[in-house]
């Protein structure tokens, strides 16, 4: 029997569902996916998204918006689906926890259901979280991960999880394409500015000429991916056969401390701003970083944009929004 991607094949420009597509990755996600001649459904609730966002991809044809809660089932015709709806950062996914459990489970179920319906590949976009504060250092995909389940942290770390579940046993029981992206953390332009997520919060202190905020000594480490590389990886993934299902890490292996980082901005602002130390939120990571082994040799990716650049671009984007 001919599926959707079969029928798009024949009839032309293959259709994509991007849920949270009005969010910081999933509008640089429709812009590639636009890019690379696709037709784009951007699924949101602006919850964290922002018509901003997506505002200058309106005008394309081949783009549409739909205003969407995916803890509802949706019924469109697509030919993949990419899963990026949920908020993302401490501040927001702590905002209304329950919500962001129900966002991650049953828009997994919906989204899947959907996919099942269709017989399209389907695409996850996990989280380093599910690693929780690891003792095992970098996280390889084999590693389960140590997560506090009744913690503040857990609606997104233990969601995220419950969500990788779902995806594998659709997989086992209905056959479903599936594949699952463990995203490390990621910046660039179109950060929302009070996220609470360390770069955007560092650049945009830096720039108000505020003292910076850091946890704990700064001693804890991060690896930072910019969102082009990022959403790189995520559309190889898509396009790679469907024996590669992940999870896969897709992530920048570089580590830094947080006070490094704090420094750099600091420099690259040239602010002047000073070090303002509190104490760690609970259950904050003391280590991140991805090892990437699989994703070079199953995708052929691995980040190409250095921090420094990045953070460069990053500036500048929200230099030009303070303005």
């Amino acid at each position: 029997m001919e599926t959707n991607e079969d029928m798009s094949r024949s009839y032309g420009t293959k259709r994509v569902l991007v849920t949270g597509g009005a969010g910081f990755l999933g509008s640089h996600l429709c812009e590639r996916l636009l890019a690379d001649g696709r037709e784009v459904i951007c699924v949101d609730n602006f919850f964290t998204g922002t018509k901003e966002n997506i505002a200058h991809l309106l005008p394309n044809p081949r783009f549409e918006l739909l205003r969407h809660d995916v803890t509802f089932p949706l019924f469109v015709e697509v030919d993949e689906i990419y899963n990026l709806a949920c908020p993302a950062s401490p501040v927001h996914y702590q905002f209304d926890p329950v919500q962001t459990t129900k966002t991650s489970v049953h828009g997994a179920i919906n989204m899947l259901g959907l996919a099942k319906r269709l017989r399209c590949k389907i695409l996850q976009a996990s989280t380093s979280e599910v690693y929780g504060d690891p003792e095992v250092h970098p996280q390889p995909e084999s590693y389960w991960g140590r997560v506090n389940p009744i913690g503040p942290r857990s609606c997104y770390d233990e969601g995220k999880r419950c969500a990788e579940t779902l995806f594998f046993d659709y997989l086992r029981q209905h056959k479903l394409r599936i594949k699952v992206a463990r995203i490390f953390n990621t910046y660039g332009p179109r950060m929302h500015p009070s996220d609470g997520r360390v770069v955007s919060n560092f650049i945009v202190q830096a720039l108000s000429g505020k003292p910076i905020t850091v946890y704990g000594e700064g001693r804890q480490t991060r690896s930072f991916c910019y969102v082009d590389d990022l959403i790189d990886g995520l559309v190889r993934l898509m396009n790679s056969g469907d024996d590669v299902t992940g999870p896969i890490n897709i992530g920048n292996p570089g580590e830094f401390t947080i006070k490094e980082l704090a420094e750099k901005v600091i420099a690259m602002t040239g602010t002047g701003s000073k070090l303002m130390f509190e104490g760690l939120p609970p259950d904050d990571p003391k280590q991140r970083r991805p090892d990437i082994t699989l994703a070079k040799q199953a995708l052929g990716w691995s980040p190409a944009i250095p921090l420094d650049d990045g953070l460069k671009r990053t500036i500048a984007y929200f230099r030009e929004q303070l303005a």
